[in-house]
């Protein structure tokens, strides 16, 4: 199987992250999963979270991912949390089934990464001007899953009662080079296989700090930047679980039920300013 991501690299970029780090939409992440770990009626014993950044989860246990691999033992774990980890995994479903293993029947996984609308801005706004100055392309920002193709992910590992859901963030620089930096303080700059191994130009980033001022900056000046977060979550299987209805066993109809409901509406995604 062909490699997406470069392993070595990517644990390279997260140990660095750690010299400046800049971990805001980190918290988000592990806010958002507190929240959610808070609707589910459970007390869990044995919890783990897998991450790079142990020291945004005091209250858990946490242990480094290692690459591709979950080492860790069968069934041992009520609760396990994958801190922003599929989205560079080479073999998505692989370390899902691993997780699924570890976990005791009926235990919770929780996934958090980021989504397929992650930097569309700058993911264009690279392309435009990488063609425009060199004629070709080369892989500088990771291709991520849409959340229905991700959502897909857990039942194919065979966790039940899959749920995927996301939240959209709209993050503000005053330019494309501090967008870089916070990469970087996150530990999510370029770690693909197929990436280039000579220096970039200096122009190729100077146009796309133009286009990006051009085409993706608000009133202010500063450029925005789309952050999609998705969250999977889905238990190991137990017949204790409940089982979805047989088909043609409802006795209402979906129309019946959308007419009693007011329809509602929902604000924009809130916005981050650096």
């Amino acid at each position: 199987m062909e490699r997406l991501t470069d392993q070595t690299a990517l644990a390279l970029h997260r140990r660095r992250a750690l010299r400046a780090p800049a971990l805001f939409l980190r918290e988000i992440i592990r806010d958002e999963v507190q929240e959610r770990l808070a609707l589910v009626n459970r007390s869990f014993t044995a919890p783990l979270v897998v991450t790079d950044f142990p020291a945004l989860w005091p209250d858990f246990p946490c242990q480094a991912p290692q690459g591709d691999h979950l080492p860790l033992p069968g069934a041992a774990h009520d609760l396990i949390v994958l801190d922003s980890l599929l989205h560079w995994a080479n073999d998505p479903i692989g370390l899902l089934v691993q997780a699924r293993h570890a976990l005791r029947p009926d235990g919770l996984l929780i996934a958090p990464l980021f989504g397929g609308q992650t930097l569309h801005q700058l993911r264009a706004a690279l392309a435009e001007a990488e063609v425009a100055l060199t004629g070709g392309l080369s892989p500088r920002v990771l291709p991520m899953g849409e959340i229905r193709d991700l959502g897909a992910l857990l039942q194919r590992a065979g966790l039940a009662l899959p749920v995927a859901d996301s939240v959209t963030l709209e993050v503000t620089h005053p330019h494309v080079f501090a967008l870089a930096a916070d990469l970087r303080g996150m530990g999510e700059q370029n770690a693909l296989a197929a990436r280039l191994r000579r220096p970039t130009p200096r122009t190729l980033f100077l146009r796309t700090a133009q286009i990006m001022n051009d085409r993706f900056s608000d009133v202010d000046g500063k450029i925005r930047s789309t952050f999609e977060i998705v969250f999977l979550t889905g238990w190991a299987p137990s017949p204790d679980q409940p089982q979805p209805l047989r088909p043609g066993s409802a006795r209402h109809h979906l129309s019946e039920v959308l007419a009693r409901l007011a329809p509602s509406s929902v604000d924009g995604a809130p916005k981050i300013t650096d």
